[in-house]
Formats: structure tokens, sequence, C-alpha cells
């Protein structure tokens, strides 16, 4: 696999990673969640940014050494995690609801 595949494959992973908690009522997509509200979805959103940086973390040591990070690589990736997970959060609170008001 070369770094440029590593790169594409990783941020489709990260868009179906962070659109997932806004398109199911169940926590993880498997457990049921009596309401699901917006710190449910938060904390799933947090979880599969640990994911994600997981699945990072293994394909750079596949494809190369490892470099440490500091703190900023982490809020930065997780920044453009949150703008990744923007279309599901319009669906699932704007548009959605908007049509569930109707």
């Amino acid at each position: 696999m070369t770094t440029v595949a590593a790169a594409g494959l990783l941020l489709l992973i990260a868009l179906v990673l962070a659109n997932l908690p806004f398109f199911t009522r169940r926590f993880l997509g498997v457990l049921p969640a009596p309401v699901k509200n917006a710190w449910w979805t938060l904390l799933e959103l947090l979880l599969y940014y640990g994911v994600f940086l997981l699945l990072g973390f293994a394909v750079e040591a596949y494809v190369g050494r490892a470099q440490p990070q500091q703190w900023q690589f982490y809020a930065m990736t997780f920044l453009m995690f949150l703008v990744l997970a923007y279309p599901g959060f319009v669906w699932r609170y704007l548009r959605r609801g908007a049509k569930e008001s109707s």
C-alpha cells in the first residue's frame, strides 16, 4: 500500500466513523440506549475518534516508522474529525428535526 493510498483510505474511514453516531439511535450501533441525546452522541464520537487514531497509528507503523506526536496533533485531528462529522450533525439535528416537527 502506498502512502497516498493509505492517506486516502484513512480519510474515507474518518468520514464514515465521524458520521456513524448520527445515523442510529443505538449506542455504538448495537447497544440500546434509553434516550440518545447530544451527550451520548458526543461520547460515541470520542470513542470513534479513538478507533480512528488506533487505525492511523497502525497504518503509519505499516507504511513507515511511527513518529511521536504532541498534543497539537491530537487537537488538530480531533477538530478535523468534528468537521467531517458536520453532514451527520446536519442530517440528525437540523434537517431531520425540521421534518419531524412539521
